[in-house]
């Protein structure tokens, strides 16, 4: 059961996200599951998820309460079930995703009441039409307030700033003010005139959106330490940027980080120091400047916490969650330092569940079910 009553009565499906994406249906108080269907860009997934909420829907004890659906409104996922939404008469309500994403790690441990939620990941469509990724949300139910998040990005080229870690490092370099070292530093992953196109682009703010996104700064770290320049799957430029920490911190497990990260009073924490940091390894050195990326992140987060709780009303835990939180430092270091700092931390259980966007849909769906206990309107 993830669900106590009244809750339990009510059947909602969610729809998941656009990447791994997979429905869920919560009927009776539990999670019903689709198969993995894959990312919404290909037009098979599409069809699978099609395929999967018509099944789910005809498996439930009764009819639907709420469809619910990603906050993003051109995404396939969002305009099924507003289609659906239309054709059968259930309603249908979209969930913030990073608020999904807490809301998936309060359904699986039957959270009640106000939470911290701490969302560090690649993308989602923020309620300011930005794209968020490092985000401290305040959590009680159907309500989240935005507390604070990581300093902002540019994407030069948009999505493709996703897929070619390189130009978060042209995008880092900019914010430092050091544009006119990007052709240099950037040799290794593009050509020259690849790179100074990208400088123009950055210092007109040509086709760049900004993201608070944490999986961009993974990006832009691994890039200028030289470990990966263009990303032949996802997540793998901070796949090879943990592979490289972990090297070092397994010979040196008491290393502390220096408290680069700075905090500003509105709760925006900033990690330029941190990357400018990393343009000072030497080479032979790129596994503990690695690992000091890690150290100071974790560092950062925990003060940014910290601030938050004092600043903020009372709250009954911090919740975890986001694909950067497959990053195994990442996710023992800081649930072990906060802890420490007699927090209650709660964090989806890897062997059984998907802190990134595989679980969404259930706490999209735990969202929709707050709203309906609650009696919320929902046109």
């Amino acid at each position: 059961m993830i669900l106590s009553s009244p809750g339990s009565s009510f059947r909602v499906l969610a729809f998941g996200a656009y990447l791994k994406n997979r429905a869920c249906l919560i009927d009776g108080g539990k999670p019903h599951w689709s198969k993995l269907h894959g990312d919404l860009s290909n037009p098979k997934a599409c069809l699978a998820l099609y395929d999967s909420a018509r099944q789910l829907t005809d498996d439930a004890s009764g009819p639907l309460d709420l469809l619910v659906h990603d906050m993003h409104p051109d995404f396939y996922s969002s305009l099924l079930a507003s289609n659906l939404s239309l054709s059968t008469g259930v309603p249908s309500i979209a969930v913030q995703h990073h608020h999904a994403h807490i809301g998936s790690v309060m359904a699986e441990y039957e959270l009640e009441g106000a939470y911290l939620g701490l969302a560090l990941d690649g993308a989602g469509w923020g309620a300011d039409q930005e794209i968020w990724g490092g985000e401290l949300l305040l959590v009680e139910g159907c309500n989240y307030q935005r507390v604070g998040h990581l300093s902002r990005l540019a994407l030069p080229g948009g999505d493709k700033a996703a897929d070619q870690p390189w130009r978060m490092a042209a995008s880092a370099l900019h914010l430092l003010g050091r544009c006119d070292e990007i052709s240099k530093r950037l040799s290794n992953w593009t050509s020259k005139e690849n790179a100074e196109l990208v400088r123009v682009m950055l210092n007109k703010d040509l086709n760049c959106p900004l993201t608070s996104s944490a999986g961009r700064w993974f990006d832009a770290a691994a890039a200028l330490l030289g470990l990966c320049g263009t990303q032949v799957h996802e997540a793998q430029a901070a796949q090879l940027l943990e592979s490289a920490a972990s090297l070092w911190l397994n010979k040196n497990p008491d290393a502390v980080s220096s408290g680069l990260a700075q905090i500003t009073d509105n709760l925006v924490l900033d990690l330029s120091p941190v990357v400018e940091k990393l343009l000072d390894t030497s080479e032979g050195l790129v596994d503990r400047a690695a690992a000091q990326f890690h150290l100071e992140l974790v560092d950062g987060l925990v003060r940014w916490v910290l601030m938050a709780i004092d600043k903020g009303p009372k709250i009954s835990g911090i919740c975890l969650s986001g694909g950067c939180f497959h990053n195994k430092i990442l996710r023992e270091r800081l649930k072990n330092e906060l802890e420490s700092n007699k927090l209650n931390v709660y964090i989806p259980n890897i062997e059984n569940s998907d802190c990134g966007d595989a679980g969404l849909a259930l706490g999209q769906s735990w969202v929709g079910i707050q709203y309906l206990k609650r009696g919320k309107t929902l046109d």
